[in-house]
């Protein structure tokens, strides 16, 4: 089998990957496990560009097909934060706790119809051949008054989907994979490594 090294350090995530894209023609494999060590510095303006980024990064280290995303919340309220920066949203050494609760401490007294928010995934791929694929996806929701949950990671406990009653953090990860923004960018993904004549 062929080897897709994912851009990323983030075990919640590799996990979802590697089950995501479980039936793929990829050993799914984590810059960790590639014996990549460096840090990639996200200096886009967008998720394309820092998914972008990063894929090209690990793409000179490894010579091999590289998966990468760029992925983050965006809060009506708070005009589209944090946005790119939701991963250091609360500072670059945040722990998850930490992020929720800056995020709910800008959001006290906002009443629930205001509350609307989005989960954005952008994708790109490096083929082994060099080509390259980027698609994006979204899930929407409003933010929760308080967390709820264990499943999940990052901003997972205080993303409320309403037509679920139940939070990201809530739902299993089976119907999480269906709807989410990565499950849904992965199956594109996945798609695209199906149907690509890559030997």
């Amino acid at each position: 089998m062929k080897q897709l090294t994912v851009a990323t350090s983030n075990k919640g995530k590799i996990a979802e990957i590697r089950k995501l894209l479980e039936d793929s023609p990829y050993i799914i494999v984590s810059m960790e496990q590639a014996g990549i060590v460096e840090e990639i510095e996200e200096t886009g303006s967008t998720f394309e560009e820092n998914s972008l980024l990063k894929a090209n990064a690990v793409r000179k280290i490894t010579g091999g097909a590289v998966l990468a995303d760029d992925s983050g919340l965006e809060v009506d309220y708070l005009k589209g934060a944090p946005g790119i920066y939701s991963s250091r949203f609360a500072g670059p050494d945040a722990t998850d706790e930490e992020k929720v609760e800056k995020l709910l401490d800008l959001m006290k007294s906002v009443p629930f119809e205001k509350r609307t928010a989005r989960f954005v995934c952008a994708a790109t791929v490096i083929t082994g051949l060099g080509s390259i694929f980027t698609v994006r996806e979204v899930c929407g929701g409003y933010i929760a008054d308080s967390p709820r949950g264990e499943n999940g990671f990052g901003y997972d406990p205080v993303f409320y989907l309403p037509e679920f009653g139940q939070t990201m953090a809530e739902i299993g990860s089976d119907l999480k994979n269906e709807i989410s923004h990565r499950g849904k960018a992965l199956k594109q993904v996945k798609k695209l490594l199906l149907h690509i004549d890559d030997k």
